[in-house]
């Protein structure tokens, strides 16, 4: 299947300006991951560090298809920082680390282009 015959899901209604930028969404940079054996559904625990505003963050991404942790040190991601800390089987995931899926729904990690600096948010 190409990417061009991949589902796509209809849009959402629309909202207005306030509602996007009540989303904080930052990037960080990886400093650790590591396997997530305890999780339901393959995952990699990432600790990233998202600049001296807001630290360092842990998170849970279900992201095992594409990415080995070693593969993720160093990389830059982008993740929703203002959502309320979430327990994943026995780790606390702190931020929502985003992607798009692919033609098999498989994650694929959203990054900026170019380095940029750690806790950017998006506009």
């Amino acid at each position: 299947m190409s990417t061009s015959d991949a589902p796509v899901p209809k849009p959402s209604e629309r909202i207005g300006i306030e509602d996007f930028l009540a989303v904080d969404i930052r990037v960080g940079t990886v400093i650790a991951a590591e396997p997530f054996p305890e999780a339901r559904k393959p995952a990699i625990k990432l600790t990233i560090d998202f600049g001296e505003v807001i630290g360092v963050k842990r998170s849970s991404a279900q992201i095992t298809r594409h990415y080995t942790p070693e593969t993720l040190i160093g990389r830059q991601v982008a993740a929703v920082v203002n959502f309320p800390p979430r327990q994943i089987g026995p780790m606390m995931s702190e931020v929502l680390t985003l992607g798009f899926p692919d033609a098999e729904g498989q994650v694929v990690l959203i990054a900026p282009d170019l380095p940029v600096p750690n806790g950017g948010r998006l506009f």
